[in-house]
């Protein structure tokens, strides 16, 4: 099964890109990944509500480009189900046996993802009601898939 992580913003900072790195490094052996990132609309600090669901919006017509019938959306919000390590790990066991081609997990920039993308979104999953910064999620949500590679292959790591 092939993963791919969507990141609307753009990776930027060195320490998040080491951790990242490290991890995707690490994951090899087990699947093949990709961070497609960068796809955040620039938006005003000042922006009305009606400029940020443009803004959205146009970020959603970008990550629901992306994919294809044949793949998995995850989708990361806050308002998402709550999985343990062990939880995520089953979740991704049947998600890799589901027969399609890649599972790709979203996350959102600055004010979420649009309403189009957690609608086309198959499951919807929270680290936490906290806000983390996308750069943050990413660097969890790629330790979280190695770490739910090493439960499922019952490997030490966890715990």
């Amino acid at each position: 099964m092939k993963y791919r992580i969507i990141s609307v913003g753009k990776i930027r900072e060195p320490f998040f890109t080491d951790g990242i790195n490290e991890y995707l490094k690490r994951l090899r052996p087990y699947t093949n990944i990709e961070i497609v990132d960068g796809l955040e609309e620039k938006t005003n600090p000042k922006a009305t509500d009606k400029e940020i669901q443009r803004i959205l919006n146009k970020e959603g017509e970008r990550i629901l480009a992306l994919l294809s019938p044949e793949e998995l959306l995850v989708a990361l919000d806050s308002h998402g189900q709550q999985l343990s390590s062990e939880q995520l790990a089953a979740q991704m066991e049947k998600w890799n046996s589901s027969g399609l081609s890649r599972i790709s997990i979203v996350v959102g920039g600055a004010h979420g993802l649009a309403l189009a993308v957690k609608q086309r979104a198959d499951f919807i999953l929270s680290f936490s009601p906290m806000t983390f910064p996308h750069q943050m999620a990413v660097l969890i949500l790629t330790e979280q898939i190695y770490r739910a590679f090493k439960i499922i292959r019952g490997e030490p790591y966890h715990k």
